[in-house]
């Protein structure tokens, strides 16, 4: 719900990142100290119609776990209270308008984009309003990627313009431009390179450092055949924003850190893994230090290998500066069944599973100053059910540990050992339960003799036709616990969002979803403000769009129906 690129705000609201589905495994790896809202980052419910998702840099507030798809949650609440956000009883969300494309949709606060953020469209109003429309282009210079800035409270900026949130884009053809969020026009625009193809975008650290990750380079069938072996796996481009500014280019190559299967940047530490499990942390500081072969700056005249041009124009781009020659110094290094590792609470600890097929949906919570298991630190839930529970460390700074299930959710809370400050254990705070009921089917047959014979079996906890936990996130301005629960009743499925009281678990709040929800699509479900907001995806690349929007009418007929505005881009 999440959630899986708009951070702005205080210090509060700048640790949340963002990735989305991964196809590489990534997992969070940076600290979950304070919860943004982030873009919340968009993120989606990986279900079997999605066409795959791609990879991303992992969020700090830990909130995926590899062994099931991120969610996000958009919240942004201008902060009266709980009664602002639709917790009156005489309030409830109404589904004002709908509408379908054949492109990818996203959603930045209060703004929703089409045709490959193209065509923007404010949700605020009761009915969709265009608030621009980009030129058509052609497929190759599409926008692939795009990262929310918003100007930081308190900064002084060289331009006026700056003082107004930009969409940082990445084109198809290796553009990196900066946009009006207002009016789409291009503000700045910087050519990164041509030997490679850059494809992801993500935030190093929110709203201050971007990181661009290229495509992995694949050796070609005549290559191999010939003996050439593709040693340069992929590259990671580095910049600060506004003013944009260059860090670098660093190229990850396999001579030096062996047979890697991806990397990543978080939190100014570049994260390496292998298909053994092996995850290994280093400091890109000390990298860009160690290895800068040149400082370069953007507009200025460069030669490079003979060739000489501006650094961020065509044709010349960026040459890659930062050439890694020798291992860096490590800084930890983990092994863990399919590269899961995650770091937080208070003090430091990391949750991993143990990297053994047999060992997933087992999560050990270990010390991260000396690897000491906390006690009471393995953590297993009870559950029988297709899709695997997934863990995170809470994004609410309290250093407690969200756990879920398919019927229940639990919050652990990490403390002192009594008598032994060096030592911590893992206690349950509260947990939050599904609505459903304990059911046992009774078959009956009925044998050649005429003997009757009963045979019991026990549903599984992720059954359809069960309430199931398929969301859950954390609302920082309300300090709530948000939650997506789906029950297959006959041919459809019904949801519904929920809000708890964070530090009690209470049910607080709960808003129906009036459409089908189909468990096997990729689903986006945010919540701002006034606003809850559902994407779908659905098989042959067919996305719809939700927008529920607050009404104050409690004499208003539930009977009663309207026509549903549509829009098209």
């Amino acid at each position: 719900m999440t959630n899986r690129k708009a951070d702005t705000q205080t210090k509060r609201d700048q640790e949340v990142a963002a990735q989305r589905p991964q196809d590489s495994r990534l997992t969070p790896l940076a600290p979950a100290e304070k919860r943004t809202s982030p873009r919340h980052r968009l993120c989606r419910t990986q279900g079997a119609g999605s066409d795959g998702a791609r990879p991303h840099a992992p969020r700090p507030d830990g909130n995926c776990s590899p062994g099931r798809s991120q969610r996000a949650l958009e919240t942004t609440f201008p902060g009266e209270g709980a009664t602002t956000a639709g917790h009156e009883e005489s309030t409830k969300f109404k589904n004002v308008w709908t509408t379908h494309s054949k492109s990818p949709i996203a959603y930045e606060r209060g703004r929703i984009y089409f045709d490959n953020y193209r065509c923007c469209v404010s949700s605020v109003a009761s009915e969709p309003r265009k608030l621009y429309e980009m030129p058509k282009c052609p497929k190759s210079e599409k926008i692939e990627d795009a990262l929310l800035w918003e100007c930081p409270v308190g900064d002084i900026l060289s331009s006026p313009l700056d003082y107004k949130s930009s969409l940082i884009a990445l084109t198809a053809h290796n553009w990196l431009l900066r946009i009006s969020a207002t009016t789409g026009k291009i503000l700045e625009k910087i050519y990164l390179a041509s030997y490679c193809k850059f494809r992801y975008l993500s935030w190093d650290t929110p709203q201050e450092v971007i990181t661009i990750k290229s495509a992995q380079n694949k050796c070609s069938v005549l290559a191999r055949q010939a003996g050439i072996q593709q040693t340069v796996l992929l590259y990671l481009a580095v910049f600060r924003v506004l003013p944009f500014s260059l860090v670098g280019i660093v190229e990850i190559n396999k001579r030096i850190f062996g047979n890697i299967t991806d990397a990543t940047l978080s939190h100014g530490i570049l994260i390496v893994m292998y298909s053994s499990g092996l995850v290994r942390l280093y400091s890109f500081q000390a990298i860009t230090e160690q290895f800068m072969q040149q400082k370069l700056d953007l507009g200025c005249a460069c030669r490079w290998g003979g060739t000489a041009g501006t650094v961020g124009e065509a044709p010349f781009g960026i040459p890659c500066n930062i050439k890694i020659t020798d291992s860096p110094p490590l800084l930890f290094e983990v092994s863990s069944l399919e590269n899961a590792f995650q770091i937080g609470g208070h003090p430091w600890h990391y949750i991993i599973t143990p990297n053994k097929k047999k060992q997933k949906g087992v999560f050990h919570i270990c010390a991260l100053k000396d690897n000491s298991l906390a006690k009471n630190g393995i953590q297993e839930m009870d559950c029988c059910s297709l899709e695997s529970d997934w863990i995170y460390f809470h994004p609410d700074a309290s250093g407690r540990i969200i756990h879920v299930g398919p019927n229940q959710i639990k919050i652990l809370k990490l403390s002192e050992i009594e008598n032994n400050s060096s030592q911590h254990q893992i206690s349950e705070d509260f947990v939050i339960l599904a609505n459903r009921e304990n059911k046992k089917e009774n078959l009956i047959t009925v044998t050649a003799s005429g003997r009757v014979v009963k045979k019991s079996f026990t549903l599984l906890d992720d059954d359809p036709e069960q309430e199931t936990f398929k969301i859950v996130d954390y609302e920082d301005e309300l300090d709530l616990l948000s939650v997506v629960a789906v029950t297959q009743i006959d041919a459809e499925g019904k949801a519904h969002l929920d809000f708890h009281c964070n530090e009690y678990g209470t049910l607080l709040k709960s808003i129906p979803l009036v459409e089908s929800w189909d468990v096997t699509y990729s689903h986006e479900v945010y919540f701002d403000r006034d606003l809850v907001l559902h994407i779908e995806q659905k098989p042959n690349r067919v996305f719809s769009c939700y927008v529920y929007q607050m009404v104050c009418d409690p004499g208003e007929e539930e009977g009663e129906e309207e026509e549903i505005p549509n829009i098209n881009c």
